[in-house]
């Protein structure tokens, strides 16, 4: 007897997604501004890749890694949104065993290749401020695609050894507390000691999360440097301008990202449908904030966007 219910366990054929703990009365409601939260998102990145495709003045290594951030962006929110607007507005809560692994493959491989993007337009910025001259030479476009490609293939095999973890522990628990299959929510079903999953996601996470917080932050002090070096403050404020985009998406995107994962190691006293809501908004404010972020600072996708508009 022991032994079947330790096989059924060990490979179960569904698991249960809650929601959102202690608030399931609520969830009508709570869909609003999730639902909101991807229409604007959707809208606001697809409109990013039209104009940068459409505009040939568009075509440079600052555009170019918008674009894969925008792409990231909907892969992003699509691979959790509808699973959670089906939990919200139908009850659907199952999940399959396998889908749950790869939604979290989706999640965090996405989400440490939109760090990669940051750092490439870190980088960017840091060429075009100090070394404007050389920008067209050092930034080609095969390099920018050298850029995605690492970024992509980074964040798939970081993240890899997730969802081979995961798959080998012997579950005990199916019903998962949050809106989504998210790594340690996934894991701590698990009726074995979980270390390494822990120890593995947690040191994956300091280090390129870390080491890209790092770069930029390289690349920021020799931005800042160079700005300062500059005679007036009009051509200070000018060329932090152009910056100014950049630093705003990255605050939206590492701020909420670092509570999530530590939460959920050491945030014992935080309540659980608080850090559910939290985790999930991190996946769609991003991909909301970014377009809007970079449509209001950038003149050029401003003027676009409000010319495809007013025609």
């Amino acid at each position: 007897m022991s032994e079947s219910n330790t096989t059924d366990f060990t490979n179960p054929s569904t698991f249960i997604l809650l929601g959102v703990p202690g608030l399931e009365t609520a969830h009508v409601w709570i869909s609003i501004p999730y639902s909101t939260m991807y229409t604007v998102a959707i809208l606001g990145n697809f409109s990013i890749l039209l104009i940068v495709k459409r505009e040939p003045s568009l075509h440079e290594p600052m555009y170019y890694f918008l674009c894969m951030l925008a792409v990231i962006d909907l892969a992003l929110s699509t691979s959790t949104l509808p699973k959670m607007l089906s939990i919200f507005w139908f009850n659907s809560r199952e999940i399959d065993f396998s889908a749950c692994l790869t939604q979290m493959f989706f999640i965090h491989s996405f989400a440490l290749m939109e760090s990669g993007i940051f750092v490439a337009m870190a980088y960017d910025r840091y060429v075009a401020i100090c070394h404007p001259l050389r920008h067209s030479t050092i930034l080609t476009n095969y390099v920018v695609a050298k850029f995605g490609l690492a970024a992509v293939l980074r964040g798939s095999m970081i993240v890899m050894p997730y969802s081979l973890l995961a798959r080998q522990w012997p579950y005990c628990r199916t019903s998962i507390p949050h809106l989504y299959c998210e790594h340690m929510a996934v894991v701590k079903l698990a009726c074995a000691d979980i270390r390494l999953s822990s120890y593995y996601s947690l040191s994956a996470l300091l280090f390129v999360f870390g080491l890209d917080v790092i770069f930029i932050s390289v690349s920021y002090t020799h931005i800042l440097r160079a700005i300062f070096s500059l005679s007036t403050m009009d051509a200070r404020l000018k060329t932090f301008g152009t910056c100014s985009s950049h630093l705003g998406a990255i605050l939206t995107f590492y701020i909420p990202c670092y509570f999530s994962a530590f939460a959920y190691r050491f945030g014992s006293d935080i309540p659980l449908h608080v850090h559910v809501l939290i985790a999930s908004v991190y996946l769609l404010m991003p991909p909301m904030l970014n377009p809007i972020i970079y449509g209001v600072r950038t003149r050029q996708i401003r003027e676009r966007l409000l010319w495809l508009f007013t025609r």
